[in-house]
């Protein structure tokens, strides 16, 4: 059942060039690439349980501002030329030949089938994210398995999985996080065993992959990302933990999700790894909590800190409250998390390079914003650096509708300020900033919204200091709900598109 107006499947792939109302900015000429979920029912009646397991769907944005005198064909504000593509996997072909199994929280198997055909196999329904690996655009999931795609047609060009000799495991974390210093593209696999074990692994920007460090763990958590600093990598391991010896266990099993369970007695273990010599330099433990997004991280200046800001929510909840059953009939409220910080004492020697961390190390927690939020994310300008603006999804608490508004919190004032016209519902807000801009602010915000009435989803271009609405584009069809994006500078309008 598609009831919901976010959460409905859409049939429809469009080529389209949209007039936009408004002032593009001039330099804004590349490309927004989304990806999620935009089928959850399929042909023969199956459908899917859980807003992560639709089927993966790309959404590329082309902007075209037009010349100096504002004119390009489509309008006076210039246009977007918008396309959008469901990706053609192995999860795709099953589901809609009515042979899907099952996914992240969808169809019973037993978890050694499952993990066994992550290992042969890989699960390549990937709907979470895309980016760019070396000089291949890459679309991602929490499977070590990537699907390539051309960034200009979409159209799906196959499989990429872990090259080299650098350790993989059956599990990854979704979100890479790059360094915008050297370029590399850092990741985090979990891998399943007697001992299990993540693995810390850096591509270059050539695509050369490179064993960075590896945590052992007697019980691996759920990790939908991480934190990443010049010199440090931090993993949260949260007390959502699977046992390994579940395995073994004959018979069917729920799915894959439902085998993890929530250990609070065990606290959140934050992991601080050296980059350059892969030792674990801190190990402290949090009170317990719950969180998908690392906004970003940062090193105080003198090095014996490490900060990161990390949406969080009270328990794993929220994974219960996306399943479409849910959603569908507003109960939200768990998925609403708040904004957090915490800063790492390295006890660090900084004329010796020497660390007294380890597990004895401090970490401090205090909360940025208690306005219920999702999706953060911050300039990509400011990765791996101090930001001072985080944007994101704003929720209502209690949380009975998806998102209402976008809000820009002000880290170093506490103070918050929202966005809530051109549509009723509202996406992931992206950041871009200006290539000569001189403050952080300095830039626009993208985000899709969704107007019910009208049965359209419209692309916002917002301004970065004040959100106020710079310009729109209305597609031809209404979107369902996605997960993320990334703006690729480098994608441009083709002359005549």
């Amino acid at each position: 059942m598609d009831s919901h107006a976010g959460f409905h499947s859409l049939r429809e792939e469009t080529d389209a060039s949209v007039p936009v109302r408004g002032d593009l900015p001039k330099w804004l000429r590349g490309s927004l690439i989304r990806n999620g979920p935009g089928a959850f029912s399929f042909p023969g009646g199956s459908e899917v349980d859980h807003w992560f397991d639709g089927l993966a769907m790309l959404y590329r944005f082309t902007f075209d501002p037009g010349d100096d005198a504002g004119s390009v064909a489509g309008g006076d504000g210039g246009a977007v030329h918008y396309r959008n593509r469901f990706l053609r996997t192995d999860a795709y072909e099953a589901a809609t030949s009515g042979e899907f199994e099952g996914g992240f929280a969808t169809g019973e198997t037993t978890l050694r089938s499952r993990l066994a055909t992550f290992l042969t196999e890989p699960y390549d329904n990937t709907n979470i994210i895309a980016e760019r690996v070396g000089d291949a655009y890459v679309a991602l999931t929490e499977s070590p398995r990537g699907v390539g795609f051309d960034p200009d047609t979409l159209e799906t060009t196959g499989a990429v999985d872990r090259d080299g000799d650098a350790p993989s495991g059956q599990l990854s974390c979704a979100h890479f996080k790059r360094d915008p210093a050297t370029g590399a593209l850092v990741t985090v696999d979990t891998e399943f065993g007697r001992t299990s074990r993540y693995h810390v692994t850096a591509w270059t920007v050539d695509g050369d992959r490179r064993h960075v460090g590896s945590v052992e763990t007697d019980r691996p958590a759920y990790m939908h990302s991480f934190a990443l600093t010049p010199r440090y990598v931090v993993l949260t391991e949260f007390p959502l933990r699977l046992d390994p010896r579940r395995f073994l266990k004959p018979g069917r099993q729920p799915p894959f999700i439902e085998q993890f369970e929530w250990e609070p007695e065990r606290g959140t273990r934050i992991v601080v790894l050296d980059r350059t010599t892969g030792a674990v330099v801190a190990e402290p433990t949090a009170d317990p909590l719950f969180g998908f997004h690392h906004v970003n991280a940062f090193e105080r200046e003198g090095g014996d800190e490490v900060v990161f800001d990390l949406e969080t929510v009270p328990d794993a909840a929220a994974i219960d409250s996306l399943y479409l059953e849910n959603v569908r009939a507003g109960e939200m409220d768990a998925i609403a998390g708040r904004i957090e910080r915490f800063t790492v004492d390295l006890g660090s020697d900084t004329r010796t390079g020497r660390y007294g961390g380890g597990s004895d190390a401090d970490v401090a927690r205090e909360t940025l914003s208690a306005e219920g939020s999702a999706l953060p994310t911050c300039s990509p300008a400011r990765w791996c650096r101090e930001h001072r603006y985080v944007y994101a999804m704003g929720m209502d608490a209690p949380v009975t509708e998806w998102a209402r508004r976008v809000l820009k919190l002000d880290a170093e004032t506490g103070t918050v300020r929202t966005f809530d016209s051109g549509g009723d519902y509202f996406g992931e807000p992206i950041f871009v900033p200006a290539p000569d801009g001189e403050s952080e602010e300095d830039g626009v915000v993208l985000t899709v919204a969704l107007d019910v009435d009208a049965d359209r989803s419209r692309l916002l271009v917002l301004d970065g200091e004040t959100l106020a609405e710079r310009a729109r584009a209305t597609l031809p069809h209404a979107v369902p709900f996605d997960f993320h994006g990334r703006y690729f500078p480098e994608l441009r309008a083709a002359h005549g598109e």
